[in-house]
């Protein structure tokens, strides 16, 4: 008796270490709780809006083209997106672009520039995504913050964390420099995260 007394404690200790430690490790794969969405909706928002303005830069360059009976360069001719246009060339493109087709061509450039830089982000917002489960986990938002050369604690509050990201986003689109967006993309790449299938379909879906 007194043999078998003594071990039901240790069993006991032993269960409860080993939920301890299964714990801990559930704890380091904790969902965001939000900041993926938070992310990923902030970038594509302003995506749809991009896509928009380009699409309505484009008709009017074209426009322009098609009045002095000139070919438009290669990069309008190539366009194909799904986007209604609702303006109508002949009324609201000499109002869009007083200054003919030059103020055309200069805008559809600065709105090809934009549309880059929030495709660009939104690709490595879904490359962060490691396990392609639409959330962050604590090891990943970790490694997104580092590669950006953020600060990351993991006790900051999924709100802040989100709004860090926000912000960093705005950051870029406003400068159009994507210079730290490229060496975060470089560093996860050297730590084993790459664009899959699943990230793919999804960047195409937002591009239509």
């Amino acid at each position: 008796m007194m043999g078998t007394s003594s071990t039901i404690p240790t069993t006991a200790l032993a269960v409860l270490l080993s939920a301890s430690l299964a714990g801990e490790a559930r704890s380091a794969l904790i969902a965001d709780n939000g900041v993926f969405p938070t992310f990923t909706r902030h970038i594509a928002k302003q995506v749809g809006i991009d896509k928009e303005a380009f699409a309505e830069a484009s008709t009017c360059l074209s426009w322009f083209y098609k009045g002095a009976k000139q070919a438009p360069p290669a990069a309008v001719q190539g366009i194909a997106w799904h986007e209604p246009v609702l303006l109508q060339p002949e009324r609201d493109c000499p109002l869009q672009y007083p200054g003919g087709m030059d103020t055309a061509r200069d805008d559809f450039a600065k709105k090809q520039a934009f549309l880059s830089v929030s495709l660009t982000v939104y690709e490595f917002a879904l490359v962060a995504d490691h396990n392609d489960d639409q959330q962050y986990n604590a090891a990943e938002l970790r490694d997104l913050f580092h590669s950006l050369s953020l600060q990351y604690d993991a006790a900051t509050p999924p709100r802040a964390a989100g709004a860090t990201l926000t912000a960093r986003f705005d950051q870029w689109y406003q400068a159009r420099n994507l210079e730290e967006v490229m060496k975060g993309m470089s560093t996860l790449y050297d730590q084993g995260y790459r664009m899959t299938a699943h990230d793919r379909a999804e960047l195409d879906r937002v591009m239509k």
